[in-house]
C-alpha cells in the first residue's frame, strides 16, 4: 500500500470518527447518554446473533434437503439453496456491523469516562469511579472477544456454502448432488460449532447488559 492510499484510508477513518462523535454528542443533547447507546447496541447485536444463529440452522436444513434430492426440479433446489446462502451472507454482514457499532460507542464512552475521572477532587469518589471503569472495561473486552470468536466461525461456513451453491448452479446433475453430500458432514459440524459459539456470545451480552443496568 503506497503513501497516498494510506492517507486516503486515514482520512476516511478520521471522517467516520468525527461523524460518530457528532452523532453521539447530538444524542446526549437530547438526553441519551453514551452508556444507554452502548447498552442499546449490545442488545441489537445480541438479537442479530440470535437471528443469525437461526438463519444458519435454516440454511443447514436447506443444504441437507438438497443432498436428499432424488428427482424433480433441480433448478428449484438450487434456487432454495442459493436463497439460503444469500440470506446467511446478509446476516453475517449485519453481525459485523453490529460489532463495529458497539466498538465505536465503547471507545467514546471509555475515553469520556477516563477524562471525567481526572476531574474528581474527592479521592474516594475518584477511586470508586476508576474501579467501576476497570470492571466495565474488563467485562466489555470479554463480551467483544466472545462476539468476534463467534463471528470468526461464520466465514468458513459461507466459503464452503458458496462453493457448493456455485457448483450446483454450474452442473445441476447427480455429480453436484454428490458434492453436496460430501460436504454435509463438515457443514453440520461447523454450523453446530457456530450455534454454540453464538449462544455463548448471546449469554455474554445478556450478562453485560445486566451489569450495565446495575451500575
Amino acid at each position: 500500500m503506497n503513501t497516498l492510499s494510506r492517507l486516503f484510508i486515514l482520512s476516511i477513518v478520521l471522517m467516520l470518527t468525527a461523524c460518530t462523535t457528532m452523532y453521539l454528542e447530538g444524542l446526549e443533547k437530547i438526553g441519551i447518554p453514551k452508556r444507554d447507546v452502548m447498552v442499546s447496541r449490545v442488545e441489537k447485536a445480541r438479537d442479530t446473533q440470535e437471528e443469525t444463529k437461526e438463519q444458519f440452522k435454516s440454511a443447514l436444513e436447506q443444504f441437507t434437503a438438497a443432498t436428499n434430492f432424488s428427482g424433480g426440479d433441480l433448478e428449484a433446489t438450487y434456487k432454495r439453496l442459493n436463497d439460503a446462502y444469500e440470506a446467511s451472507v446478509s446476516k453475517a454482514d449485519e453481525v459485523k456491523t453490529r460489532i463495529a457499532d458497539i466498538e465505536s460507542v465503547s471507545e467514546a464512552l471509555f475515553t469520556e469516562w477516563k477524562t471525567e475521572i481526572t476531574q474528581y477532587s474527592n479521592a474516594s469518589m475518584k477511586q470508586s469511579s476508576q474501579k467501576k471503569l476497570d470492571s466495565t472495561q474488563a467485562h466489555y473486552r470479554q463480551l467483544i472477544a466472545s462476539m468476534k470468536q463467534a463471528e470468526a466461525k461464520i466465514e468458513p461456513i459461507l466459503t464452503v456454502f458458496h462453493d457448493q451453491v456455485m457448483f450446483l448452479k454450474h452442473n445441476l446433475n447427480a455429480r453436484a448432488i454428490a458434492s453436496l453430500k460430501g460436504e454435509l458432514g463438515t457443514i453440520k459440524s461447523d454450523v453446530s460449532a457456530l450455534v454454540a459459539s453464538m449462544e455463548k456470545s448471546i449469554n455474554e451480552a445478556n450478562a453485560f447488559i445486566s451489569t450495565m443496568e446495575q451500575k
